[in-house]
């Protein structure tokens, strides 16, 4: 539980905009992006002591100040919750936050409750008392992750998707055996690498595939992770070889990258393999990789 929690809040802070375009096809109108999330953890933190709560009775929580476009000084309040166990007391909470932020900040508020639960039939949608002609019903935005359609969260250029279809992914480990559930995690891991985004949301979905996911056996949790770190340095890799190929077909050479760089070589052309040196390096590929693909060797690569 503390592992997704962790899992959980980071996603949440490195993809923020992310999920923001996700639940709001019309973030882009909405949101001014260029101003920075202020996160409110600390200023949550003490609406709610966790102490107060109890150890047990929260799970993901995140107070996030955006901008809007409507105006410089104008700001909305985004509260995220994401449940992953059944609470009968949820809902409750939800408008506990609610009433607690607004009595607070006063600005306007919209709340998310993510699901990231097994049980189908936990589902609260709003809050809700009455007593003597007083009534108050609060209604919030959800989304239960174990309801969403695979192929439609596959489909779509959002990176918070392929955090979503990770988190479902892992629902679905009661039934499955360690082989079988590798097999589908790998093979979200190859889609999600196949996707146009910046290595940087890249590298934060795949940690979150990485150690969302749960095996059995020690040893397929090893191999797991060894997998998915050679299959994102191959994937990196070959970023680096088609910038190659392309640069070595508008020489004339159309050999291939490998044996392109050598003809390059053989010609004296060592300030090209450095300048390729270089740029691998800064792509964080490992000193062995590119002391194979420039023939150059690690105590020269090292000296650039």
């Amino acid at each position: 539980m503390k592992r997704n929690d962790l899992l959980w809040k980071g996603v949440l802070e490195d993809l923020f905009d992310d999920f923001l375009r996700f639940f709001y096809p019309d973030a882009e109108d909405i949101f001014d992006f260029n101003r920075v999330f202020e996160y409110l953890d600390k200023e949550l933190d003490q609406l709610f002591p966790p102490e107060a709560v109890g150890p047990s009775a929260r799970y993901v929580d995140k107070l996030v100040k955006v901008f809007t476009r409507d105006g410089n000084e104008e700001w909305i309040l985004v509260h995220v919750e994401v449940q992953g166990y059944t609470d009968r007391d949820f809902a409750k909470r939800m408008f506990q936050y609610y009433s607690r932020i607004f009595d607070q900040y006063d600005r306007p508020i919209t709340a998310f409750a993510i699901f990231a639960d097994s049980n189908k039939s936990f589902h609260p949608k709003h809050y809700e008392r009455a007593f003597l002609g007083t009534r108050v019903h609060y209604s919030y935005n959800t989304y239960k992750i174990i309801d969403q359609n695979d192929a439609e969260l596959d489909a779509s250029n959002n990176p918070f998707a392929m955090a979503v279809l990770s988190a479902k992914l892992s629902l679905s480990r009661p039934g499955l055996k360690d082989q079988q559930l590798f097999e589908l995690a790998y093979d979200l891991a190859k889609r999600l690498l196949g996707k146009q985004f910046s290595k940087e949301k890249i590298r934060t979905v795949m940690n979150f595939l990485r150690y969302y996911i749960r095996f059995d056996k020690p040893e397929m949790i090893s191999k797991f992770v060894r997998e998915l770190t050679i299959l994102t340095e191959r994937s990196t890799t070959m970023g680096i070889e088609e910038l190659l190929l392309d640069q070595a077909k508008k020489e004339g050479m159309e050999l291939g990258i490998e044996r392109g760089l050598e003809k390059g070589l053989e010609k004296g052309k060592l300030e090209e393999a450095k300048t390729i040196a270089l740029t691998m390096r800064n792509e964080d590929i490992p000193l062995t990789q590119i002391a194979k693909f420039t023939r150059l060797s690690i105590e020269e690569i090292e000296k650039l």
